[in-house]
Formats: C-alpha cells, structure tokens, sequence
C-alpha cells in the first residue's frame, strides 16, 4: 500500500503524487481511495485503493534509471505497421503495461513517424497522452518544469531523426 506523499505512475494517466487517501460511498459500499495530485496537466485523480495493484499502480522510477529512458528515446526507431490501425493496437497495449521504457519507445516511434508523415486522429491523441505520461514521471524524477522535461525529451528523440528512415515493415 501506498501512503501519502508517495510519488507513483497511474498507468494511461500519469504520475503524480498522493495528497491525500479519502473514504468515498460507491454503490452502497465505503472504499478508501488514494488522491492523486498529477504532475503535468494540474489534475486530480481518484483511484480505488483496492483496484491499484490491478491497474498497475508502481512507484516512480530512478533518477538512475532514467538513463535507460533517455537511452531508448535516442535509440533507432523500432519496426511499425504501416497500417495505422495495427500500430495503433501494437502502441495501445505497450501504454497500457506501465512501463516507462515500453512508454519512451511508443514517444520516440510516433514523434519520429509525426515528423515524416502526419499521424491520424488517434495516433495524434495517443502520442499527445503518451508524451504527458512520460513527461510526468521524469518531472517527478528530476524535478525539473514540463517545459523543460518536454524539450530534453524531444531532443532525445529528434537527435537521430536526421540519419534515420523511420523504419516500417513490408
């Protein structure tokens, strides 16, 4: 169990930190939930202390593990469908993992293809989601601005961008 002041990763929302753990009425029952006061967007979400574990609740990574992150981002693009839909479910169900580095690889793949070719309606919306979960945590980590978490990160993935072909199976 958490407890606040904890810094976590919400899984598809963000990370942030736990202000507070309220006790709410849901369908006839009281259950406890942790507050969560997001790092980038100034939101506040509620999470059922008893579903945590299922959706993936995790404490922040590592200032030293960040590396790994930054490592990933300024790495070759991995192999993507060319067909939208297809990439968008491959994206979709690395996000939903958790994972940092499954986080930046999904960053770097869809920033990298925005560069060459516009993205759809849902890539754009998943990268635009993406980009905020990663951003988060390493404001968290390095407790630096959004700005300038946003501006390294970008410079991470954009460094290779000009010797590289975004790379797209057959």
């Amino acid at each position: 169990m958490f407890k606040i002041g904890d810094k976590i990763l919400y899984p598809m929302h963000g990370a942030g930190i736990i202000e507070r753990i309220d006790q709410i009425e849901a369908l006839g029952e009281l259950q406890d939930y942790y507050v969560l006061k997001l790092a980038v967007g100034n939101l506040d979400v509620m999470v059922p202390i008893s579903s945590s574990e299922e959706v993936g609740i995790r404490h922040i990574v590592s200032e030293e593990f960040l590396k790994e992150v930054y490592d990933v981002l300024s790495e070759e693009s991995s192999k993507m469908p060319k067909n939208w839909n297809r990439r968008y479910r491959e994206n979709m169900d690395l996000l939903k993992t958790g994972d940092i580095l499954n986080t930046a690889q999904v960053v770097r793949n869809l920033l990298r293809v925005d560069r060459v070719k516009k993205l759809s309606t849902g890539e754009k919306k998943m990268l635009k989601n993406a980009r905020q979960i990663l951003e988060s945590e390493i404001v968290l980590v390095e407790g630096k601005t959004p700005d300038e978490v946003s501006d390294k990160v970008e410079t991470e993935i954009m460094a290779l961008c000009q010797d590289e072909d975004i790379a797209e199976e057959k």
